[in-house]
């Protein structure tokens, strides 16, 4: 299937590891030239070096600062062109919940949502020139709760909001506007986590257990090929979308009820 992305310019934040490595090379896979931005220099680096910079660019930086978004976003348009797609989708889980300060809850905000504004503000005058599209990663957190994550939860709804009103802001100019939300993906940053809880492989066995569709953990390329496909031409008339992929876990009651086999 011809997607449609040859030569097209995406832009993908934390794109450096997990599910944004993934989107990377997705795109890429798909011809696209790709940016990614993200502050893991080692890794932005390697993968540059692996996909080679006809294709890939790797700009270091932290999204929580305005100046050093406008000007990365400055650089890769003189690299690759217009952008013609922007994936928002770097973010942490931070755990910053109730029990933390209004302050922490603010810089939380920041990391999570405010940087996705930014660089969509951004972005949105070459998009609009490419009639391209915006897609927004977010977490089933934004559907589920956790509980001790108030600003990452926050963040994530706010993003789902921000993609029905984004969509229509812009459908009048040919840009859409979609998210995709994932649930148990098995990243290197949810290995970490899954490390540090006590009996981790205990706790692993009974997340997938709650998952229906083949009782495991998304990959990250699930989600990659379901963003590369919102990103194309093929996916011309679908905005203000919010896309789950993930093995069906949102349709569970969460509220400690699990699925008998």
């Amino acid at each position: 299937m011809n997607l449609g992305l040859s030569n097209k310019h995406a832009i993908v934040t934390g794109g450096a590891s997990g599910i944004g490595e993934a989107i990377a090379r997705g795109l890429v896979t798909e011809g696209a030239c790709v940016t990614i931005l993200d502050m893991d220099k080692a890794r932005g680096t390697l993968l540059q070096d692996e996909l080679g910079s006809e294709s890939l660019l790797f700009i270091e930086l932290d999204l929580v600062d305005d100046t050093a978004c406008s000007e990365a976003v400055e650089k890769a348009v003189a690299v690759f062109g217009p952008v013609y797609c922007l994936i928002n989708n770097a973010g942490f889980n931070d755990g910053i919940g109730l029990g933390h300060s209004v302050e922490e809850f603010r810089r939380s905000l920041e990391r999570n949502l405010v940087q996705v504004f930014t660089m969509t503000h951004l972005c949105v005058p070459y998009l609009k020139e490419t009639k391209g599209s915006v897609i927004n990663i977010s977490s089933k957190v934004s559907a589920t709760g956790q509980g001790g994550a108030s600003g990452y939860g926050a963040s994530k709804g706010g993003m789902n909001s921000l993609t029905r009103e984004w969509a229509l802001e812009l459908a009048s100019a040919g840009v859409r506007v979609n998210t995709v939300i994932p649930s148990e993906v098995w990243t290197p940053q949810y290995e970490t986590w899954i490390q540090g809880v006590e009996n981790p492989e205990e706790t692993l066995q009974g997340i997938r257990n709650k998952i229906p569709l083949e009782r495991r953990m998304t990959t990250s390329e699930e989600v990659a090929d379901t963003v590369v496909f919102l990103s194309s031409t093929r996916a011309s008339h679908t905005t203000g979308q919010l896309l789950f992929v993930d093995g069906g876990y949102v349709v569970l009651d969460n509220a400690g009820i699990s699925l008998k086999d």
